[in-house]
């Protein structure tokens, strides 16, 4: 037992977004400057790999999250629209939908 492996890092599913782009950051550093090995750059990079595909998991979430906020805010929008007689969400929209027409 006289050798010790370093630490596994954390699982990236158990990382916040913001730190996972932090250890990105901080392996290309590594690789860049030569601070490791060979071999370590090809463990550094793997672990790069699997951080990146956990922060475009989790940016995909937020951006589904996003749309569907969105949706059921112009939902509510249109439900509010109609239901007030007045119309006045939809006259707001019809210049949009005018100026992106002409284009």
């Amino acid at each position: 037992m006289s050798k010790s492996k370093p630490p596994t890092p954390p699982s990236p599913d158990s990382l916040p977004f913001e730190s996972a782009l932090a250890q990105i950051e901080q392996i290309i550093e590594r690789i860049e400057s030569g601070e490791v090995g060979l071999e370590q750059s090809l463990a550094e990079y793997e672990r790069g790999v699997t951080l990146i595909n956990h922060c475009r998991s989790k940016l995909d979430s937020a951006r589904q999250s996003v749309e569907d906020l969105t949706r059921k805010l112009a939902q509510a929008d249109d439900g509010s629209a109609s239901g007030t007689g007045g119309g006045g969400g939809a006259e707001a929209d019809e210049p949009d939908d005018a100026e992106s027409s002409e284009e």
